[in-house]
């Protein structure tokens, strides 16, 4: 190549957009994370720190070949719309959504860079993928339900002594629009087992402390976000009222609650990250199915059944994954 073509060459180059230049081999990838709660506590460093390390073990390395913007919402709507403003600005190869709001403010400002999500529940009603099998779109990810779950809640609640005659499903409207899928399960199993089930929707802290007062029943607490976020109030009402409770995360029982039966999140985070792999290396979205969970976790508190003057059967003990004494 002569000097004249050496030239030539590297104008070509020079001339190329940003956005080319970043897909050449050597160029770090972008992934944007938008998470619904803060990151700024031990549960946000926990996940972000899985997610991390399941990266590497792929090899995309922070600060090395991927760039990661972190965005976490604090269970603020309008706080998370501004955010994934501001990460679709950022141009990402890849986006990253955990819980259903994120994926609802990213999704409604791209149809074209792909999404990865986790912790949404029935991503198909809610209308984010045509179907598990084959999402269609820009967007794939893991489920944090599948259909048994909610009425196995139900089950764990009925089983201590003494006996709980009505159970009182908790969960925001405004944050848990899949709220219905799970209530009409939980009922059918209340009808099956004789127990009344009653739903109790909270909205701020006034109504969640008013749940000390239900003290003719028990409570179910659905996943939802903003009950993740108001746990300390729920704990409180809980503990105040001496209401029996099983709740969708061990996190509340890490926290003082009673018992939880969850998916295991860190799994999830896990699993994402291979498909954000498979997506950097060139997959589609559209053609990566949506999966529900494969691993549960029984967590009971013994501390907390003593505080509450309940007995949990040595059956459901012997299930437990982890029992705090």
């Amino acid at each position: 190549m002569n000097r004249r073509e050496i030239l030539a060459f590297l104008g070509t180059i020079t001339a190329l957009p940003p956005s080319a230049l970043a897909q050449q081999p050597n160029a770090a990838r972008r992934l944007g994370v938008l998470s619904v709660t803060s990151a700024d506590n031990a549960i946000g460093h926990e996940r972000n720190g899985v997610l991390v390390e399941a990266l590497a073990a792929l090899g995309w390395k922070e600060q090395d070949n991927l760039i990661i913007d972190w965005r976490s919402g604090s269970g603020d709507r309008a706080r998370i719309a501004r955010l994934a403003e501001e990460m679709i600005a950022l141009k990402p190869d890849v986006l990253f959504a955990v819980g259903t709001p994120s994926v609802e403010e990213l999704r409604s400002r791209t149809t074209t860079t792909p999404i990865v999500f986790a912790i949404v529940t029935d991503p198909v009603s809610q209308g984010f993928v045509e179907n598990l099998a084959r999402p269609g779109g820009n967007m794939t990810g893991f489920t944090d339900y599948d259909g048994p779950l909610a009425g196995k809640w139900l089950e764990m609640l009925m089983q201590i002594s003494p006996p709980v005659r009505r159970v009182y499903v908790v969960y925001n409207p405004a944050t848990a629009p899949f709220a219905p899928l799970m209530l009409g399960t939980v009922e059918e199993a209340g009808r099956a087992l004789g127990v009344a089930v009653e739903p109790a929707p909270v909205h701020d802290a006034a109504s969640i402390a008013a749940l000390a007062s239900r003290k003719d029943g028990g409570l179910l607490v659905l996943p939802d976000f903003f009950t993740m976020i108001h746990r300390t109030e729920l704990l409180t009402a809980v503990t105040e009222g001496r209401v029996p409770a099983v709740f969708w995360s061990r996190t509340f029982v890490d926290e003082g609650g009673l018992m939880s039966y969850s998916t295991d999140t860190a799994e999830q985070l896990r699993r994402a990250a291979s498909y954000i792999d498979r997506i950097l290396r060139g997959a589609r979205a559209a053609d990566l199915p949506v999966q529900n969970p494969t691993k549960f976790e029984l967590v009971i508190n013994l501390k907390a059944a003593r505080a509450l003057g309940v007995t949990i059967p040595s059956g459901l003990l012997a299930l437990a994954h982890d029992v705090i004494e």
